[in-house]
């Protein structure tokens, strides 16, 4: 009889990394373990009023370890380490983050231990808005058209923004930097015991997505596209890569010393590193032309479709179309909103203030008790919102919401827009306020899946993955209604981590490719929603309205004195 062969999925979040142990002939999930970063929990690095977002290496490491050794603890020890044949990571990004010739992030090494400058800059991270914007500008002197593989708009968001930006706020850290990493791609290298930057394999979703790496371009634009845009970045294209990977290769080996702190074997395969909603529309089992929304703090919407399909389409204001970004050998389409639920998580913050800033000062009850209570309200609110929302009457919606609170992802990035809402009168309370900013997160959704309609590329149907999926029914029905299509929930709780696990099972050799893994290791839906007709008329109604309200804001938000509403 064959003994088990198992694969380890590791997911890297925005707030924290969950790690499954998978048996490979079944895509049933052994074990999990969940790690918070603790120097992300303090808040430490980051300063949301200049949008600067930052995370520490060591945040990524401890839970790295913690969370792989958790995982083969819970199934069984030492046994079921010897069955682990391969590991993969999927990340955020683009999180970028400055390294020396070694490959070690600055911020590993003592002079820039606290230097957020040093450290990944986390996806969500809007500083180098400046620097988007002349990367936008300058990309126009040229013949060729290096931002027609990301959407003809390039996005504060994603790596060489990024660079420039570090570069020219921190002179310490940009003499001391030799290149420019993902996160995506430090990960496999540092598992694989990786010493020289050079040798690193970069990831070809990554890469192509948000580097402007391009087949028809043979790797990145020229040194001239990067030396006339700042005389800082001469000769770091050449210090970076040309040839990217898909993620069914191997990285490498587990080196000696990560398989020991590990407690695993030199033979298991680590694979090649991609972003998370590329790896969690894997997991989720996407199929051609059926939209994966990972819906979390943002989305990031994923579409595969066959090469042929694609030959002379480029889809413009959307986030990049990469060949073998999700599958190896078809087209990856990637959008996405730069708030989701961060956008539920600011209004509960917000209404949540008299609780965090006043019950633990009551004379009324002792602290604990205080603690206890802020507690149980904050796990509460959403749901509770959720539950009156619900029961609001359709006729009786003043209130319209924009949900460009982080800036918008796509269509057409820009970070530098606001969210806004209109339509308030006493009668709206907390409820009302929550349905609108529910409904503008599903009318932002909807103006991704028509961008992609309008410029030839049809949308059968959703795929949602992630915490809202998951937990909210609330906002995925709405969500249906407003899309006016079905929308299936995958069963298993860590999809990207699925994904990842997936792709460890090709990489090790377990299945021949990633459509075999995807029809082995699939685990199928656990529930579906449907559009309700009676809701069609209203919800086309307020989109129209939230694409006024867009074009007003963005034409107007900047100004100093915005005018009235006609």
């Amino acid at each position: 009889m064959n003994s088990p062969e198992y694969v380890i999925g590791v997911d890297y979040g925005t707030d924290s990394v969950r790690s499954v142990l998978v048996d490979a002939s079944t895509g049933n999930e052994i074990s999990s373990a969940v790690f918070l970063y603790p120097r992300w929990q303090k808040g430490l690095y980051c300063d949301p009023a200049t949008n600067q977002f930052r995370q520490h290496p060591l945040d990524y490491t401890e839970g790295l370890i913690f969370t792989i050794k958790e995982c083969i603890a819970k199934a069984g020890g030492s046994d079921i380490a010897a069955q682990v044949k391969g590991i993969s990571v999927d990340t955020t990004g683009s999180s970028p983050v400055a390294v020396d010739e070694t490959g070690t992030p600055l911020a590993m090494l003592p002079d820039f231990m606290d230097n957020p400058n040093a450290m990944f800059v986390l996806w969500k991270d809007h500083t180098a808005v400046r620097e988007a914007a002349e990367i936008n500008t300058h990309a126009k002197q040229f013949t060729t058209n290096y931002l027609k593989y990301v959407g003809g708009i390039y996005s504060s968001e994603w790596f060489w923004a990024k660079l420039l930006h570090v570069l020219r706020v921190d002179r310490s850290v940009q003499k001391r930097t030799t290149s420019w990493v993902e996160h995506c791609d430090w990960i496999p290298f540092l598992l694989t015991g990786g010493t020289d930057i050079k040798e690193m394999k970069r990831s070809r979703c990554a890469a192509g997505h948000k580097a402007l790496w391009a087949e028809e371009f043979n790797g990145l634009p020229p040194e001239s596209f990067f030396k006339t845009l700042d005389p800082l970045l001469t000769g770091f294209r050449d210090r970076l890569f040309t040839d990217t990977y898909t993620s069914d290769v191997a990285a490498g080996k587990l080196s000696t010393e990560w398989a020991t702190e590990l407690g695993l074997s030199t033979d298991v395969i680590v694979g090649v590193g991609a972003f998370d909603a590329h790896m969690g529309a894997v997991g989720g089992q996407i199929e051609p032309y059926y939209l994966s929304k990972v819906m979390g703090t943002s989305t990031c919407d994923i579409l595969v479709a066959p090469n042929e399909d694609m030959e002379g389409k480029l889809i413009q204001g959307i986030c990049g179309q990469v060949n073998g970004s999700v599958i190896p050998g078809m087209a990856g389409l990637e959008a996405g909103q730069s708030a989701f639920g961060d956008v539920y998580a600011w209004f509960k913050n917000l209404i949540n203030w008299p609780a965090e800033n006043l019950l633990a000062e009551s004379s009324l009850i002792d602290e604990a008790t205080a603690h206890a209570l802020i507690d149980e309200m904050e796990h509460k609110i959403i749901a509770r919102l959720s539950k009156q929302a619900s029961e609001l009457p359709d006729e009786d919606y003043p209130e319209l919401a924009l949900d460009w609170l982080n800036g918008r992802r796509t269509p057409d990035a820009n970070q530098e827009l606001k969210g806004a809402i209109i339509g308030l009168n006493l009668g709206t309370d907390a409820p009302r306020f929550f349905r609108a900013l529910a409904a503008a997160t599903c009318f932002g959704a909807k103006s991704i899946v028509e961008r992609f309609r309008e410029q030839g590329v049809p949308v059968k149907g959703i795929i949602g993955i992630g915490g809202v999926a998951k937990k909210s029914p609330y906002i995925m029905q709405m969500m249906a209604d407003v899309l006016e299509m079905p929308i299936r929930i995958h069963r298993f709780e860590h999809t990207c981590a699925l994904g990842a696990a997936m792709f460890a099972s090709v990489a090790s050799g377990i299945h021949p490719d990633i459509e075999s893994a995807m029809a082995v290791m699939g685990t199928t839906f656990e529930k579906e929603y449907h559009p309700q007709v009676t809701k069609r008329k209203m919800y086309r109604q307020h989109y129209q309205q939230y694409l006024g309200l867009g074009r007003y804001v963005e034409k107007f938000g900047k100004k100093d004195v915005i005018p009235y509403l006609s």
